[in-house]
């Protein structure tokens, strides 16, 4: 794996934010039928999978599921009803995925917690398979760095690693980028980015429920399961920053707490300090707490003013012409409209190592809150001698494939300053 410091020393900062959502032409040429797996069936993988036809019907395609899974059997049998998949092709089960890997799909689309995301995509990559991957893709240091191979081994098989962070592909967000990388506004030299909302579901653990159902149905408020919310949601926004700035954070400096929050382990709120070295420092804020002012977005500033993610570009008062071949509507489709247009032309798109870092990103940041240090990304990625560089969440996803697991203490949480054995 390249190391960071060498990525942006051989790497165009701005070229490689002009990449991440590439314009690629393609004859529409007959219509081509894409046969897709699902891992996954809750609400975000069959929206993804939605969101592809979608793209594919757009193009002149069409897409037939040939596979799918989930951990939950019934949640996969409603979904292959939903897509008209063979129901023998409907698997449940923390293996179930292996079977979708092996059936004939050539397009794997994965939305399951995101601690089963590194194995789940290294098994597709691996399988020959393109991949569109929900964000984030890791919980932890080890998650990152396996997914990382994994994006190093879809580019040399020249497989599409596509990620569900919207916003590369949306165009007011691309127009913004477009003026950095031309120089029109800018350079971003420093800002806020935020996620403050509220806890998306709580649920309850069922009569006679295993450790593992329950981790699974209610993954979103563990951190073992969902790499805490700022992981979660806020990578989208911290996703954004990365890629004006156009290079990663250098350290994270964090504080947090949990108030409010009934059920779980994690956090209610998050305040974090991202350096990102040349003085540009990013503040981060998010937060789950109902009855508390809500807003989600990004506030950068440049030497030319203020960018509002995804707003106007203006310079002097004036707002700025962009000409540019961008796909307005919906980014949740446009991600694939790009992923189907990669793999027709050759050119697929791999986006591995931008939400790998961004994950990465979060996961510095969380890591400093609980502990109360202050967290370097090469604790993460280079440095095998950092006591943070192993630290793995528990249970993983292979413990899920052995059989029951453990389950993390409830209603509790990492205090600051005080060794807790999950995180020191």
């Amino acid at each position: 794996m390249q190391n960071r410091r060498e990525f942006m020393k051989s790497s165009s900062v701005f070229a490689a934010m002009m990449a991440a959502a590439p314009s690629i032409v393609v004859g529409q040429g007959a219509a081509r039928v894409f046969k897709v797996g699902m891992i996954g069936a809750g609400g975000r993988c069959t929206g993804a999978t939605t969101n592809l036809i979608e793209a594919a019907k757009s193009l002149g395609h069409e897409i037939k599921v040939v596979a799918v899974c989930d951990f939950f059997d019934a949640k996969a049998q409603a979904a292959a009803k939903k897509f008209g998949c063979d129901e023998k092709m409907a698997f449940g089960g923390a293996n179930g995925y292996k079977k979708v890997v092996e059936s004939d799909c050539e397009i794997i689309v994965t939305a399951t917690p995101p601690a089963f995301r590194p194995v789940h995509v290294e098994a597709a990559i691996k399988a020959g398979k393109h991949v569109f991957a929900e964000k984030p893709v890791a919980v932890d240091g080890p998650g990152v760095r396996r997914f990382l191979a994994a994006a190093v081994e879809a580019k040399a098989k020249k497989l599409a690693l596509v990620a569900g962070t919207q916003r590369r592909h949306q165009a007011s967000y691309l127009k913004q980028a477009k003026a950095l990388a031309e120089g029109r506004i800018g350079p971003v030299v420093g800002g806020a980015v935020y996620w403050n909302g509220r806890v998306p579901f709580v649920r309850r653990r069922a009569d006679g429920a295993s450790n593992a159902a329950y981790l699974c149905d209610n993954w979103v408020n563990w951190t073992e399961m969902s790499g805490d919310h700022i992981v979660e949601q806020h990578v989208h926004n911290l996703d954004v920053a990365n890629w004006f700035i156009g290079r990663y954070p250098r350290t994270a400096t964090g504080v947090g707490g949990r108030a409010r929050r009934v059920s779980g382990n994690q956090y209610d709120f998050f305040s974090v300090d991202y350096d990102y070295g040349d003085g540009v420092h990013i503040h981060s804020m998010c937060r789950q707490m109902a009855g508390c002012s809500d807003f989600v977005g990004e506030r950068l500033r440049t030497i030319d003013g203020e960018i509002s993610g995804g707003g106007k570009i203006t310079k002097g008062g004036q707002e700025l012409a962009l000409d540019g071949d961008f796909l307005e509507g919906s980014p949740l489709v446009a991600e694939h409209v790009n992923l189907l247009k990669g793999i027709m032309s050759g050119n697929v798109l791999n986006e591995g190592e931008n939400v790998a870092m961004s994950t990465a990103t979060a996961i510095i940041g969380r890591i400093s809150a609980y502990t109360g240090r202050t967290i370097r990304m090469s604790d993460l990625i280079e440095n095998k001698n950092s006591e943070f560089y192993d630290m793995a969440c528990q249970p993983t996803a292979e413990a899920f494939e052995a059989g029951e697991v453990e389950l993390p203490a409830e209603n509790t949480a990492p205090v600051p300053g005080i060794a807790d054995k999950r995180f020191v």
